[in-house]
Parts: structure tokens; C-alpha cells; sequence
């Protein structure tokens, strides 16, 4: 019984020598760079300041929205949205999705989410 333990210990440790393989270390790599430092430097100075071709968008510009309404009724028409009594009335918000007559049938929006 001892013996076999013995033998199988040694199978099991030259099938770990076996496959253990370390690396071998080659040093450290030449540069293998045409451009100087000054060159390199140059092009991330310029890289840096550019625009960014991976953002949303990137060569499109900017885009103008024509809008035929005057600033100060648009800030007007918000006020009085944030003034009204029902302003935060939601129609999830009662019973089997039913406003109540005391709201006086005002314009009541529906919840919306912006689009990603």
C-alpha cells in the first residue's frame, strides 16, 4: 500500500515537471520608431487639440434649429406651466386611471422619456 502511494506520488510529480514551461525573457525589445521624440511629440500636441473622432457626431458640425417662437413667450408658456395646480397630475397616478372631475378636464401630458 505504502509503495504505490509512493509510485503514484512520483508519476504525479514528473507529469508536473513535465508540463510546467517557463518563459523565456528576451530583454528588452529595440524601438522599433522612425519618427524622433521631437516628431512624436509634435503629432500628440496636435492630436490632443483636435477634435475627437470617436465622439457622437464627429464631422457633422454644428446643426441650428430654426424656431419660429420668440424667447419670452417660450419662458412665459414655461412659468405658467410650473405655476399650475395640476401641473404633476399623472394619469397612473388614481384609481383605474381616472382623473377626477375636480381637475377641471385640464390638459393632462403623459409621461414621456427621452430616446438614447
Amino acid at each position: 500500500m505504502n509503495t504505490s502511494k509512493i509510485i503514484a506520488a512520483a508519476a504525479l510529480s514528473l507529469v508536473a515537471a513535465a508540463g510546467a514551461h517557463a518563459e523565456v525573457y528576451d530583454g528588452v525589445h529595440a524601438l522599433t520608431s522612425a519618427a524622433s521624440r521631437a516628431e512624436v511629440s509634435a503629432q500628440a500636441s496636435v492630436a490632443a487639440r483636435g477634435a475627437n473622432p470617436y465622439a457622437d457626431g464627429y464631422g457633422q458640425g454644428v446643426t441650428t434649429v430654426a424656431s419660429v417662437r420668440d424667447r419670452s413667450a417660450v419662458r412665459a408658456e414655461a412659468v405658467a406651466a410650473a405655476h399650475a395646480p395640476n401641473q404633476n397630475v399623472r394619469r397612473e397616478s388614481f384609481a383605474g386611471s381616472v382623473i377626477p372631475s375636480q381637475f377641471g378636464g385640464a390638459r393632462i401630458s403623459q409621461t414621456r422619456q427621452a430616446a438614447l
